[in-house]
């Protein structure tokens, strides 16, 4: 059923629109500031071959990473209808343990037909662990919250309330965590019905072809903006600034070779994995390359299947981009997916120079926290990243303070958290001077200062606080973040990227994060 290319538009954005709505289901019914705020989830949808079709704008390694997942599930469990599988192992799709994921599949109403499934990945402000808000500075990934298997957490429509008790018990918010698998489930319910409307009115057949001609419409859409680079082999490399045990940079590689329109990144040569959490498994290395590869190929383009179909990862087993259970991955997921995301843009800045910005603040700053509440008199657990500099591009300067790259979430307003929680933010203002300097200077990074009202405990999973985002075109750096612990005593405390500290009331810490790398070289440089 060839459909033209007004049909073809029509159902792209009807498909998107199925995911769309299942996160406005899971924005709004959501209990924690984290995914009520700053919106840290994301849907998507896919067929009955387990091909993504559609995704909601939401987090790109999340949503890169998804495909994994849903295959996960098919291959451990058959689905009737009411199934819903539930797990967050990254080592089997996942990205860390936080991040939970759910997979349900939706058939005709009369149960006969399969018609695809739904899947949403929403990070949990707490899922157990060694320390509060699950995102510790660990050395393996027992440590870093309790790990679940792809499981059935519904089965014909019945919840199985065993399962929900033990993984409720073990996480130090468990009511807070209710509500957010309760808005998890109703988001693949919204799904679900939006998607048998879809098949009602245009007719299993029909709704079937759509959804393979809108993948086959992305994977030519992709060819040929690979076609359109020059053909070549690329290599770049960057480091982390350590793993959080070992005070020395961790080296990625990547060689990228472009190709009658296919793209093959070679992450041979990266960093043999680590003691630390930067470990990144194999899904996130994936999803940051086609992150890339989909920046290049314009805002319209649908992202689904199709987009990675020209694309190919080389990630050697048993290295930082894909290591080996049982190594701790908490911070691979945030920082190391934005370093490979680095690595991938500044191979490909010599195949498109006028096209690639220079590095953007390369960290998603993490800042966790939690303890007991005494006024509220109840446990509680934080978790949010802080938006920092963007690069500077080719057309124009970086933006400051915001959310870059792999993380694609809002800030967390100061009235949010202060409502909810045990800290107050004393300050929060752009880092005026973090980007680099250029004749496009880069994004401005941010200042951000908490202050603890009880004992807790805090963790800082962060990155660039050594190593500088670099520039392109003869661009300066933009600036290394910097955290320090101001106690109530008045002492500063500088503090190293990667740390967990006590805090006590009165203490506060100052985030200041990354600026982007300028492109192009100034007057007075030249």
């Amino acid at each position: 059923m060839p459909l033209d290319s007004i049909e073809l538009t029509v159902f792209a954005n009807l498909l998107s629109s199925v995911a769309e709505e299942m996160g406005v289901t899971l924005c709004r019914a959501a209990y924690s500031p984290n995914i009520k705020e700053r919106r840290d989830f994301s849907c998507a949808m896919f067929d009955a071959e387990g091909r993504m079709v559609a995704q909601a704008a939401h987090i790109p390694v999340h949503l890169g990473a998804m495909p994994v997942s849903v295959a996960v599930a098919r291959e451990r469990h058959s689905f009737t209808p009411g199934d819903l599988v539930i797990f967050n192992d990254p080592y089997l799709g996942g990205t860390h343990l936080p991040d939970v994921t759910m997979v349900t599949p939706v058939f005709t109403t009369d149960g006969a037909t399969l018609l695809g499934y739904l899947a949403s990945r929403a990070h949990q402000s707490d899922i157990g662990g060694m320390s509060p808000g699950s995102m510790p500075v660990s050395t393996e990934l027992y440590q870093e919250g309790l790990i679940i298997p792809p499981i059935k957490l519904v089965e014909g429509g019945r919840v199985n309330e065993a399962a929900q008790a033990l993984i409720f018990r073990n996480v130090r918010t468990p009511k807070e965590r209710a509500g957010d698998f309760a808005a998890q489930m109703a988001a693949h319910r919204t799904g679900e019905q939006r998607l048998q409307e879809l098949a009602r009115r245009y007719g299993v057949e029909l709704l079937g072809a759509a959804m393979t001609a809108v993948m086959d419409y992305a994977e030519a859409a992709t060819r040929a903006t690979l076609r359109a680079l020059p053909e070549g082999v690329y290599d770049f490399e960057d480091v982390l600034d350590d793993d959080g045990f070992v005070e020395a940079p961790v080296a990625i590689r990547v060689r990228v070779l472009v190709r009658d329109g296919e793209l093959t990144a070679d992450f041979t040569g990266s960093a043999p994995e680590t003691i630390g959490s930067v470990n990144a498994v194999a899904a996130v290395t994936q999803s940051a390359t086609y992150y890339v590869v989909r920046c290049l190929t314009g805002e319209d383009l649908p992202m689904n299947d199709g987009c990675f179909r020209p694309v190919r990862v080389i990630a050697p087993e048993g290295t930082v981009v894909n290591a080996r259970p049982p190594r701790a991955v908490a911070a691979g997921n945030v920082e190391t997916s934005q370093r490979i995301t680095d690595v991938v843009l500044g191979a490909l800045a010599q195949a498109a120079p006028g096209r690639i910005p220079a590095a953007s603040s390369g960290s998603m700053s993490n800042v966790t926290m939690g303890g007991h509440d005494i006024e509220r008199d109840k446990p509680f657990a934080y978790y949010e990243t802080v938006g920092g500099g963007a690069g500077a591009g080719p057309q124009r300067p970086g933006l400051s303070a915001v959310h870059t790259h792999m993380t694609n979430t809002l800030n967390t307003p100061v009235e949010a958290l202060e409502y909810t929680l045990p800290f107050r933010i004393a300050e929060y203002a752009i880092r005026e001077g973090s980007g680099g300097d250029g004749q496009h200077p880069g994004g401005d990074g941010v200042r951000r200062v908490y202050e603890f009202l009880t004992l807790g405990d805090l963790t800082v999973i962060s990155d660039r606080r050594v190593g500088r985002p670099y520039g392109l075109a003869g661009g300066v750096p933009g600036a290394a973040g910097r955290n320090t612990l101001r106690r109530a005593s008045g002492a500063d405390e500088p503090l190293p990227g990667k740390i967990s500290v006590g805090v006590e009331p009165g203490d506060q810490l100052i985030l200041e994060t990354p600026g982007g790398g300028g492109w192009g070289g100034t007057r007075e440089q030249s």
